[in-house]
């Protein structure tokens, strides 16, 4: 099994950081109707997911 020395490494952290890139494309879409609230919510949540992701990797446990 890998041993990974930073967050950066893991595979389901970068696919978190592709996932926030996809919602920013998406929120940033001219023809995108959503409210304030929706995309600063769907935002936060797109972003939490990677750095969720790393705190638990710096936990160590």
């Amino acid at each position: 099994m890998a041993k990974y020395e930073r967050f950066e490494d893991l595979p389901v952290w970068q696919e978190a950081a592709r996932l926030y890139d996809v919602t920013l494309d998406l929120l940033e879409s001219q023809g995108v109707a959503l409210s304030a609230g929706f995309r600063n919510q769907l935002d936060r949540a797109a972003l939490s997911v990677s750095n969720n992701i790393a705190e638990g990797f710096e936990r160590s446990t």
